[in-house]
C-alpha cells in the first residue's frame, strides 16, 4: 500500500469561517508559510495542528508583538476595527477612516483623500488577515481577542485615537430610574427595561439627524465643553460628577450634557464623552489624520553624485587605516578593563588623542571594532583590552573587503555607541564597551535609514527631520522610550545613524554613496568600492630635516615598517613622519638591523636619503646593545668599565639599587624589563641578552587575546526562519491537524467490546477511542488486508496520549507498522498501547 500522503479532496462551496482556526484551515501551505515567516514566535515550538496555531496566534503576548510591526495606516485599520462593533463590514471602516461621502467633515480633522484610503484599505486588511489578526470575510471582519482587548478605546486608554467607550460601556451599572431619566431629558419615550433605554439612547446619538437636533438645543459653552473632549482625551474633571439632575433642574452647561447622557459620569470626579457623540462630532471619523501612505522622504539638497562617491570611498579609506591605528596602539599598549566592563574615562580620552579625534567619535570606532569581532578582552587575571587573532587576518583583505566587513557588522550591532557617557537609570554613566550599550531597535533603524536614503535620487541628501517621519509610519509603536527632552529613543537613533555612516563612509556629504547601496541592495559592495579608492603608493620622500612625507596612503606593508621606525607628526591629505633616537632604536629592538634599515629607505624612498638620516641610523645602531641586560634578579653587563661606574654613579639608577659584582658587571634588584625600561629612560641604549650571554633581540609584537569571537547582537524577538524549517513545520501541523480533525466512523465494535457496553460504542472527537484489545487487532489486520484508513489513540512510554491517522501496513509480533500521517513518516507503534480504533469517514 502506498505510503504517501493522499490527494486532496475537492473543497466543498466556500462558507465563511466561523472560528480563526477554520480559516487558517483554508488557507495554502504558502499562506501558513508566510504567516509564521512574519510570527515566527509561533514556531516555538511547532504547533502540533491549526487549533493550536489559532489559538497561540491569538496569545496576547504574541498578537502585541505583531502590532509592534504594523505600519501606521495598517494599524489605524486595526485600530478603527477596534473602535467598530465586532463584525462589521469593511465599508463601516472605510468611512471610519475617511468619513462617510455626505457627511462633512469637522473642521480641525484633515480630509483625508477617500480614493487613496480606498485603494490603501484592502492591502491593510490583507494585512492583517496574513499575520491572523483579523478573520472572517469583508462583510463580517473580526478581530482576534487579544487584539481588539489591546486597541479598543476606553475612558482609561483612549489609545491613538482618542475615543472613549460606547454608551453601553459607560452606563455599565447605572441604575434603571436613572436610565429613565436620561431617555426623559433626551426626549426618547420610557422603556420596559435598562437594555432597551441603553439601545434608545446609543440610536440616538447614532443618528446623525436626530443627534444633530439635539445638539442644535443646546447651550452655546455646552458645545464648546464637547469640542474640548471631541478628539481627546475624553475624560474632563467635574465636581460631583455622579449627581443625577434631570433636564428641569440643569442650571450649567455640564448639567444639561449630564441630565441627557451626553457626558456620563465615570468616577465621583470625572466624565467621559461616549464614543457614538464623539464620532457624530468628528464627521463620523476614527482618527483625526489617516496616513494612506508612507511619507516621500525630501531631499535636503543635490550633490553631485560622482563627488558623493569619491567623498564616501575616501572616507570609508580613512575608517579602514582608523581601525588599524587605533588597534596596531592598543596591541602595543593594551588598556584595562573595568572591574563592571568596559573602558576607563581616561583611556578613552588617551585614545581621543592618539586618532586626533572627539570623544564620542572615538567610542564610535571602538565599539566597531569590538563589534565587528577585531577587539576583545583577553580574558586574564589583570584583564585588558586587545586585539583579537581575527584582526590579523583582517588585516591581511584588500582594503575594500576590510570595509565591507566594518559595515555590515554595524548595521546588524545592537551595540550603541551614542550612549556611552549618558546616566543608566541609576545615573551611573555608561562607560564605552560596557555591558549596558545594547538596543534591539538600532540594527532596524539603521537598516531603515539606508533604505531610506536609497529612495532619494542619488546625489540627494537627508537629515534627521525629513526621515523621521517616513520611520515613524513604517512603525509607529516601535519608537523606543521616550526621554527627558520629549523625544523617543528612534529619534535619537536616527541621527546617530545618520552621522554614524558618514564616519564609515556610507555616505558622502549627507547623501547615499553607490557602495552603500550595492551593500543594502545584496550586491557587491567590494567592487563598487574598489574602483573609488585612492591606490596606496609605495614610496615616501624624504626630507633633511629628519622627515618622510608620505603623498598619499601607503601600502600596508610599506605604512607598518615605516611606523615601526618614525613617529607620525601630522595626518590629513599627505603624512608626515619623524625619526627620531628613540624610533630607530624602537626599530632596532624589533630586530631591524642598521644595514636592513638603509636598504628600506633606499628601496622606498623617491629621493636619496638624506645624510642625516643615514648618520642618525648609523649612530643609534652603534650604541645600541653595548649594555646588555639579564636575569639574576637582573645584571648589567659592559666591556667597558667606565660606563657602568657612569651608570653606577647617577642618581636617576637610585631605584633599581646597582651594586658593582665585577669590573665589567652591575646587579641590579629590578626585573630585566624594568631595568631596560629605565635605561633608556636615562639616554642609554640597553640590549637583553640571553642565559649564554648572546644578544636577545625581543619583537615588542601586540598584545593577542585567545581567538574570540564577535558578540552576539541581542536578538529581537524570535530569530527568522528559513524555508526548509518552515516547509517543514508547515507539514507537520498539516499532518496533525488531518489527524486531529479527520471524520471518524463509529468506533470498531466487536464480541469483545459487546461483552463489557450496551450497543455501539461511538467516537468522540475530543477523547481517545476505546476499542477491546481484539477488536483493535482484527480491525488493523482488515486495514491491512482492504489498505483502508484507520483513526487510532495512542499512549507513548511517558504516558502522553495523542490522535493519529495511519494507513496500516504490517500488524505482527504485537506491533503495527504504519504510515502515520502525523509525523509523515512510517513508524511502528506497540500494539498494547493502542487505546481504540476507528475508521475514517473518506468522504467526509
Amino acid at each position: 500500500m502506498s505510503t504517501q500522503q493522499s490527494e486532496p479532496r475537492p473543497a466543498r462551496a466556500a462558507a465563511a469561517p466561523r472560528t480563526l482556526a477554520e480559516e487558517l484551515r483554508a488557507r495554502s501551505d504558502e499562506a501558513l508559510a508566510e504567516l509564521l515567516r512574519a510570527r515566527p514566535d509561533l514556531l516555538n515550538p511547532v504547533p502540533s495542528d491549526l487549533t493550536q496555531l489559532a489559538s497561540r496566534a491569538s496569545g496576547r503576548a504574541s498578537a502585541l508583538r505583531a502590532l509592534e510591526r504594523l505600519d501606521r495606516f495598517t494599524l489605524q485599520v486595526a485600530e478603527a476595527l477596534a473602535a467598530a462593533p465586532d463584525g462589521s463590514p469593511d465599508t463601516v471602516i472605510r468611512n471610519l477612516l475617511a468619513g462617510p461621502a455626505r457627511v462633512k467633515p469637522h473642521p480641525q480633522a484633515d480630509p483625508a483623500d477617500r480614493t487613496a484610503v480606498a485603494a490603501a484599505l484592502p492591502g491593510a486588511l490583507a494585512t492583517l488577515r496574513a499575520r491572523a489578526l483579523l478573520w472572517g470575510p469583508d462583510s463580517a471582519l473580526r478581530l482576534v481577542m487579544a487584539v481588539r482587548e489591546a486597541l479598543t478605546p476606553s475612558a482609561t486608554n483612549p489609545g491613538r485615537t482618542g475615543l472613549g467607550p460606547t454608551l453601553a460601556e459607560a452606563t455599565t451599572g447605572m441604575s434603571p430610574a436613572r436610565l429613565q431619566q436620561l431617555l426623559a431629558g433626551a426626549g426618547l419615550a420610557p422603556t420596559p427595561d435598562p437594555v432597551s433605554a441603553v439601545a434608545a439612547l446609543a440610536a440616538l446619538l447614532a443618528d446623525r439627524k436626530r443627534c444633530a437636533a439635539l445638539l442644535a438645543e443646546a447651550p452655546e459653552q455646552a458645545v464648546g465643553l464637547l469640542e474640548r473632549l471631541v478628539w481627546g482625551p475624553p475624560t474632563g474633571t467635574v465636581p460631583d460628577a455622579a449627581r443625577q439632575v434631570t433636564a428641569e433642574e440643569a442650571r450649567s452647561p455640564v448639567e444639561w450634557l449630564l441630565a441627557r447622557g451626553l457626558l456620563l459620569p465615570t468616577s465621583p470626579g470625572s466624565v467621559v464623552l461616549p464614543r457614538e457623540l464623539a464620532l457624530h462630532l468628528r464627521g463620523g471619523r476614527s482618527h483625526r489624520t489617516v496616513e494612506p501612505t508612507r511619507p516621500v522622504p525630501a531631499p535636503a539638497a543635490e550633490r553631485d553624485p560622482q563627488v558623493v562617491d569619491s567623498a564616501a570611498a575616501g572616507q570609508a579609506y580613512t575608517a579602514v587605516r582608523t581601525i588599524e591605528e587605533l588597534l596596531d596602539s592598543w596591541g602595543l599598549q593594551p588598556p584595562p578593563t573595568l572591574r563592571a566592563g568596559g573602558l576607563g574615562v581616561r583611556d578613552l580620552k588617551r585614545t581621543a588623542l592618539t586618532l586626533e579625534c572627539s570623544e564620542p567619535v572615538a567610542a564610535f570606532w571602538l565599539e566597531l571594532a569590538y563589534t565587528s569581532g577585531l577587539l576583545a578582552p583577553d580574558g586574564e587575571t589583570d584583564e585588558r583590552w586587545a586585539p583579537t587573532p581575527a584582526y590579523d587576518s583582517w588585516l591581511q583583505q584588500p582594503v575594500a573587503d576590510r570595509w565591507v566587513l566594518l559595515a555590515r557588522d554595524w548595521i546588524a550591532a545592537t551595540r550603541v555607541a551614542g550612549l556611552a557617557g549618558t546616566p543608566d537609570g541609576k545615573g551611573k554613566t555608561r562607560a564605552v564597551l560596557g555591558p549596558e550599550l545594547d538596543r534591539t531597535l538600532a540594527p532596524s533603524v539603521r537598516r531603515a535609514v539606508l533604505e531610506l536614503l536609497a529612495t532619494v535620487a542619488p546625489g540627494g541628501t537627508a537629515t534627521a527631520g525629513t526621515l523621521l517621519p517616513a520611520l515613524r509610519w513604517q512603525r509607529p509603536l516601535r519608537g523606543g522610550p521616550v526621554g527627558p527632552d520629549g523625544r523617543d529613543f528612534r529619534d535619537h537613533l536616527t541621527e546617530w545613524a545618520l552621522s554614524e555612516a558618514e564616519l564609515l563612509g556610507l555616505t558622502g556629504r549627507g547623501a547615499l554613496a553607490a557602495p552603500a547601496r550595492a551593500l543594502i541592495s545584496g550586491g557587491d559592495p567590494a567592487a563598487v568600492l574598489t574602483p573609488l579608492l585612492p591606490q596606496p603608493l609605495d614610496h615616501v620622500i624624504l626630507q633633511p630635516d629628519l622627515t618622510a612625507i608620505a603623498p598619499g596612503p601607503l601600502l600596508t606593508p610599506v605604512a607598518q615598517a615605516l611606523a615601526l621606525c618614525a613617529d607620525v607628526e601630522s595626518k590629513g591629505g599627505a603624512t608626515v613622519y619623524r625619526f627620531t633616537t628613540e624610533s630607530v632604536r624602537r626599530a632596532l629592538d624589533a630586530g631591524r638591523t642598521a644595514a636592513d634599515l638603509h636598504a628600506f629607505l633606499e628601496k622606498h624612498s623617491r629621493t636619496p636619503v638624506p645624510q642625516p638620516l643615514a648618520y642618525l641610523v648609523d649612530d643609534v645602531a652603534r650604541r645600541h646593545g653595548v649594555l646588555r641586560v639579564g636575569a639574576a634578579s637582573s645584571y648589567l653587563r659592559c666591556d667597558d668599565p667606565s660606563l657602568l661606574a657612569e651608570v653606577l654613579a647617577d642618581r636617576r639608577a637610585v631605584e633599581l639599587r646597582l651594586r658593582l659584582l665585577a669590573p665589567t658587571v652591575l646587579a641590579a634588584q629590578a626585573p630585566p624589563d624594568t631595568l631596560l625600561s629605565v635605561l633608556r629612560i636615562m639616554g642609554y641604549a640597553p640590549a637583553a641578552e640571553s642565559a649564554d650571554g648572546d644578544v636577545l633581540i625581543t619583537r615588542p609584537d601586540s598584545r593577542r587575546t585567545p581567538p574570540r569571537s564577535a558578540p552576539t547582537p541581542i536578538p529581537d524577538g524570535p530569530p527568522h526562519p528559513d524555508g526548509v524549517l518552515l516547509g517543514a513545520a508547515v507539514k507537520a501541523v498539516r499532518a496533525g491537524d488531518r489527524a486531529a480533525t479527520a471524520v471518524r466512523r463509529e468506533t470498531v465494535v466487536g464480541p469483545a467490546a459487546n461483552q463489557q457496553q450496551n450497543g455501539p460504542a461511538r467516537s468522540d472527537l475530543r477523547q481517545l477511542p476505546r476499542t477491546a484489545a481484539a477488536d483493535t487487532l482484527a480491525a488493523l489486520q482488515t486495514a491491512v488486508m482492504l489498505g483502508e484508513r484507520m483513526w487510532i489513540g495512542y499512549v507513548n512510554a511517558e504516558g502522553l496520549s495523542s490522535q493519529r491517522v495511519v494507513d496500516p501496513v504490517k500488524v505482527e509480533g504485537g506491533f503495527v507498522t504504519a504510515y502515520d500521517h502525523h509525523s509523515d513518516e512510517i513508524r511502528t507503534f506497540a500494539l498494547h498501547r493502542i487505546t481504540g480504533v476507528a475508521e475514517v469517514d473518506e468522504a467526509g
